[in-house]
């Protein structure tokens, strides 16, 4: 099986890599990127991108179609991917996560492709009062980054067929180690104020629910999603994943990294205006459709893991916030340098075709 992977040098795609090596023995791995955080490595042994047999570079809205010759699955990892990015670059979220990224599935049907696998998200529930959301609520996307999401399962569920085989994997708030760690992401961020300075700071009032999934859980479920049988959901599937236990109030989220990284001071904004993106979510019906593909990662072992990665890292800076472990950030950052210009295009660059590894 021959799978695609785009967006691979970011968070999920040195984890995904090494998931599926183990899990499929011989899989043939090819990935393109155009390396925005190619270069936020944490503590990696050797590059990830090694674990792939060819490594493209490009942007995605100038994507080379015969990259997907001979391919039999697209994992579409690639996106301007958290909602602080998608309010600072709004429409070149649409350009990205919508405009480049259908092109890419309608390039991949014509093209013989016949898996297409979404990194979809939690966040198009938006505010959701009541009960955890399931797949059949409205959605209410409060943000640019979450508008996109759900744009790109509309296009997705207009081109599926017999043929061409799509998942959508509505994934809860990642969360756990990479060789290419975000901060930026609420249980990440409270372990490395933890380990940095002892301190927790929680800037809403503690009470927005959020349904988390760990980096190696999201790679389960994209192994599954990447020949999901059609009569396990349809040619077109979009389906919440993660696990109902992993449903928390952001303030015992904090609770359970204080208990687990001792002396660390846990500071609640109580007075913070309220945070609309509070929902919890049901994933009954993932558990229904993919039981041997289900979450196995604990809270306990995600905070554990991600607290020892922080160590090894010699990690101890209390205004990590400021840094490159912020996708935000590091995006401005190749900005004020003059790499990037405001489209998010690296300026001066050429893209030269790749070689295969092995």
């Amino acid at each position: 099986m021959k799978v695609l992977v785009t967006g691979n040098t970011g968070y999920i795609g040195p984890v995904l890599a090494k998931y599926l090596r183990t899990s499929r023995p011989g899989i043939e791995l090819a990935g393109y990127d155009n390396g925005y955080f190619a270069h936020c490595l944490t503590n990696a042994e050797y590059l990830p991108e090694f674990d792939y047999d060819m490594q493209s570079w490009g942007d995605l809205r100038a994507f080379s179609p015969e990259l997907l010759d001979g391919v039999d699955a697209v994992v579409h990892l690639a996106a301007i991917s958290n909602d602080p990015m998608g309010k600072r670059f709004e429409k070149i979220t649409a350009d990205i996560n919508y405009e480049a990224s259908i092109a890419i599935a309608k390039e991949a049907r014509s093209r013989g492709v016949k898996a297409f696998v979404f990194a979809s998200s939690c966040s198009m529930y938006g505010f959701a009062e009541g009960g955890p959301r399931t797949e059949n609520d409205e959605l209410n996307p409060l943000t640019a980054y979450a508008r996109s999401k759900v744009a790109m399962e509309e296009g997705l569920g207009a081109l599926a067929g017999s043929d061409f085989k799509v998942t959508a994997l509505r994934f809860a708030t990642a969360c756990g180690m990479s060789d290419r760690l975000r901060l930026d992401l609420v249980l990440n961020d409270f372990v490395a104020g933890a380990v940095a300075s002892g301190k927790i700071t929680v800037l809403s009032d503690g009470t927005p629910w959020r349904p988390l999934i760990n980096v190696r859980d999201m790679s389960r479920a994209i192994d599954w999603a990447l020949d999901r049988p059609t009569e396990k959901g349809g040619s077109f599937l979009a389906v919440n994943a993660g696990s109902n236990e992993w449903n928390y109030q952001v303030k015992d989220l904090a609770g359970a990294v204080a208990d687990i990284v001792p002396g660390t001071d846990v500071s609640i904004n109580r007075n913070a205006q309220p945070d609309k993106r509070s929902y919890r979510v049901d994933f009954s019906r993932f558990r229904e459709l993919a039981p041997g593909h289900q979450p196995q990662v604990t809270l306990e072992q995600a905070i554990k893991e991600l607290k020892e990665g922080l160590e090894a890292m010699k990690f101890n800076d209390p205004d990590f916030r400021d840094s490159k472990f912020m996708r935000l950030k590091t995006l401005e950052g190749h900005i004020e340098s003059g790499r990037l210009d405001e489209e998010l295009k690296w300026r001066g660059l050429s893209w030269v075709s790749p070689k295969k590894r092995r």
